[in-house]
């Protein structure tokens, strides 16, 4: 079935208006919603609660415009990723499977496979035992979407657990140490190993060891956006890709910046979409068929750029990923021209050192 994509504004934390107005339309019904990706204004910590009120919202407009039963929404994958450093706006993009969208076409259009891994104990975050767990959860999305080839896979979003004090004594109760008691730190070690095995998954690395988690940047998945949260103990993985004969009017597509200024891997990312552009784009010439980017995004531990100085890593008042996010969804919101862009940090392991993935969905123009 056709894949039908929305992009919506937050005019709050709670505020799902958005969301109702779109089924209100008859753009897709609520019923035929399958994901939610969406930047929450809150802090982006491991106590950003704002993740769960806007998932709560975004469920309760589904359940009182749907006929699904309560746990069968509660299934439904939501990532929230927390934080509108800058000039990002809160937003969430909402997708639907629909019978009514884009008609027939046997050129690859977007495809959505979801999965959730097996459970991850706390003492496997940052450890080999969660890239094996990760890696298959996201072979079993691949099934999911019908996709064979990991050529044909453009984006893997992913939300997993972090540590807290709780769990980590939880794991001591039992005669196991844990990767790191830094519960804020936890955040970047998991996102950090989910990349990793969403990687190994699409034969982008071999299987690591652990020496090389969290510390051999070198390896990379290029289509991971992990984040991580204290609300489930396994990974949620939505996986999207592009499959001929799937129907519907968007393709998907992906680069990489290598830095946080490469406003270029922006457009290839675009451009690999399947929009064509010129050689020095910009964003009037998207001509409204981008529905959104999510980028992936990391201050360089060299603490340098393009040769230069930089001191967010230093900053004691205003943390690097705070610096880091805003740098980057500027950057994006200018490629665009839209600052409702979806930018993430903790890149760990996803994208180039210094960089990140960068996914594009878009309507071509044939």
């Amino acid at each position: 079935m056709p894949i039908e994509v929305a992009k919506v504004e937050l005019k709050s934390v709670r505020d799902a208006s958005p969301l109702a107005a779109v089924i209100a339309s008859g753009a897709f019904d609520a019923d035929e919603v399958v994901a939610v990706i969406g930047k929450t204004e809150g802090n982006g910590g491991v106590n950003d609660f704002t993740r769960i009120l806007a998932d709560q919202a975004f469920r309760e407009v589904l359940a009182s415009h749907g006929s699904r039963a309560d746990a069968d929404i509660a299934q439904i994958p939501m990532v929230w990723s927390g934080g509108c450093d800058g000039v990002i706006t809160p937003h969430a993009t909402v997708f639907a499977r629909t019978a009514d969208q884009g008609g027939a076409t046997d050129e690859p259009r977007l495809v959505i496979g979801a999965a959730m891994s097996d459970t991850i104990a706390p003492e496997d975050i940052g450890r080999p035992a969660m890239v094996s767990t990760v890696a298959e959860g996201v072979r079993r999305a691949m099934r999911d979407a019908g996709i064979t080839d990991p050529a044909d896979v453009h984006y893997v979003q992913t939300k997993t657990p972090l540590l807290t004090t709780e769990t980590i004594a939880e794991a001591r109760s039992r005669g196991h140490s844990t990767f790191t008691e830094d519960t804020l730190e936890s955040m970047g070690i998991s996102n950090g190993t989910t990349g990793l095995g969403i990687a190994v998954a699409l034969g982008e690395v071999e299987m690591p060891d652990a020496a090389a988690i969290c510390r051999n940047l070198d390896l990379y998945s290029s289509v991971a956006s992990c984040s991580s949260g204290v609300e489930l103990d396994q990974a949620q993985i939505v996986l999207f890709g592009n499959r001929a004969g799937a129907g519907g009017r968007y393709r998907i597509g992906h680069s990489v910046m290598s830095d946080a200024l490469d406003i270029g891997g922006i457009y290839e990312a675009i451009r690999n979409a399947g929009l064509e552009l010129g050689d020095r784009p910009a964003a009037e010439d998207l001509d409204g068929r981008l529905v959104n980017c999510f980028i992936k995004c990391e201050a360089d531990r060299r603490a340098t750029l393009r040769g230069r100085r930089q001191i967010m890593l230093d900053d004691s008042d205003v943390h690097h990923h705070r610096h880091i996010k805003g740098a980057v969804g500027a950057v994006a919101a200018t490629a665009i021209g839209d600052p409702a862009v979806f930018v993430s940090v903790d890149a760990m392991h996803q994208g180039p050192h210094g960089g990140g993935p960068v996914i594009a969905i878009v309507e071509p123009r044939n």
